[in-house]
């Protein structure tokens, strides 16, 4: 009995004093009772820490930091942050917390999944030429899985031709060949418009991943391309616009219509290629766009300047021809168009820099060069007026021997071009002095 006391006494003296209830102090009379005392949060509770952090179990694992090392120990982390994020209240900063914790779970799994360190420079697949990219941006799409690129861990390519994107791991699933190689081998537009063949006649499949398709959207939505007619899904197609050759030479219609992706960068490619000839696909086109025959006129004026410009020193020192460098077919002849001049023409912008343009060249000739000047023509019908160009608007060209003569003048005379006259008379006289000299 004696070491049971003592054992007691013992225990008595070595109570945690942190374990022990608080005495309850007398209360004087007339003093209101002390508040009763809120009982303890159950443990686990997230809402019922205290301000001073009291309930937070330090010694537990932070939510959602999980050790993980290979991809699988990943996934099972991810799976257990997500139960984690569920269980917690909403809107509170513990499932925050968890949930920056889950982000930057994927990134590390993405990262396994794609190291890319050891990715070569230079790839061709399909006529493309890939570059690998060091731009840490994350603002690119893949073109082939149609998910964001994350520059910062992901390695990613570049063709120089198409500019076609995509991660490295998606290179060996491209099935898209290089537009720019279609461009260089075959430059011409589709002008019919929205050639229409039906879903049936592509077997249900997207024209370019033979993924399968429907208009009903299962397994994947049907979407068509209005410049080439075929059907699409929707990792091929993304619902780009761009104005279709097509609607724009025949209905005069510049309105950017839904096309894919290829059909997009092939559009992007060709925009400035000078590849129409406007009066052999739709001639009655200038009978009804009054801009188009401004424009034709202002081209065959610049023509009538080259030679001018070819031969004058201080216009090739100028580099006045260089205005031009944008639009290099408008010095080779006034037939052919690309499609970025028909959108300048009708928005209106061709007609005021072509203008432009024309005032400078004429200003040149007519007004600052002396050796240009001196190249002018008199009228030899009438012999008055001033020095003729023939890019003048009131003068006529002979076609035979390019003589510049005014345009009333011209149509009044009804007889031959002195000039040629003048001209077939010195080859008589020449052809019959030779012909005297070799009699004996």
């Amino acid at each position: 009995m004696a070491s049971d006391e003592r054992l007691a006494r013992f225990r008595q003296a070595h109570l945690n004093p942190f374990n022990k209830s608080p005495e309850q102090p007398e209360r004087p009379e007339g003093e209101p009772p002390a508040p009763a005392q809120q009982p303890d949060p159950p443990p686990g509770d997230p809402e019922g820490a205290l301000d001073l952090g009291l309930a937070e179990d330090h010694f537990s694992r932070p939510v959602g930091l999980i050790l993980a090392s290979d991809v699988p120990q990943l996934r099972r982390a991810i799976e257990e942050c997500k139960r984690v994020i569920l269980a917690l209240p909403e809107h509170s900063e513990r499932q925050k917390d968890a949930v920056v914790r889950l982000i930057h779970l994927r990134l590390k799994l993405q990262e396994l999944k794609d190291p890319g360190e050891d990715e070569p420079n230079i790839r061709v697949v399909l006529e493309h030429r890939f570059y690998k990219e060091k731009s840490k941006s994350v603002k690119q799409m893949c073109d082939k899985c149609s998910t964001i690129i994350w520059g910062l861990i992901q390695t990613w390519y570049t063709c120089t031709g198409c500019y076609y994107r995509c991660h490295s791991k998606c290179l060996p699933l491209v099935s898209r060949p290089c537009v720019r190689a279609q461009v260089s081998h075959q430059a011409e537009y589709q002008l019919s418009i929205c050639p229409e063949s039906g879903l049936d006649s592509q077997d249900y499949r997207c024209a370019e991943c033979r993924a399968p398709i429907s208009l009903r959207g299962v397994p994947s939505e049907a979407r068509q391309c209005d410049y080439t007619g075929l059907y699409y899904c929707s990792s091929c197609h993304w619902n780009d616009l761009a104005v279709v050759p097509a609607r724009a030479i025949h209905n005069w219609d510049f309105e950017p219509r839904k096309v894919s992706r290829c059909s997009m960068r092939y559009l992007a490619l060709m925009v400035s290629r000078p590849v129409l000839k406007l009066r052999e696909i739709n001639p009655l086109l200038f009978n009804y766009v009054e801009e188009l025959v401004e424009i034709r006129k202002l081209r065959q004026d610049i023509l009538l300047m080259k030679p001018y410009f070819i031969t004058c020193k201080e216009a090739m020192e100028a580099r006045l021809l260089l205005q031009l460098q944008d639009r290099q077919h408008f010095v080779e002849n006034d037939e052919m168009y690309s499609l970025q001049d028909l959108i300048d023409i009708e928005a209106g912008r061709l007609g005021c820099s072509l203008t432009e343009i024309h005032t400078l060249f004429a200003k040149h000739i007519k007004l600052d060069c002396e050796r240009c000047q001196a190249k002018g023509f008199v009228c030899e019908l009438c012999r008055e007026g001033d020095v003729l160009f023939p890019f003048d608007s009131h003068t006529s060209v002979c076609a035979d021997c390019s003589a510049v003569f005014h345009r009333d003048c011209y149509y009044d005379n009804s007889t031959t071009c002195p000039r040629c006259a003048r001209l077939s008379l010195r080859k008589q006289s020449l052809f019959q002095d030779s012909g005297t000299e070799g009699e004996p």
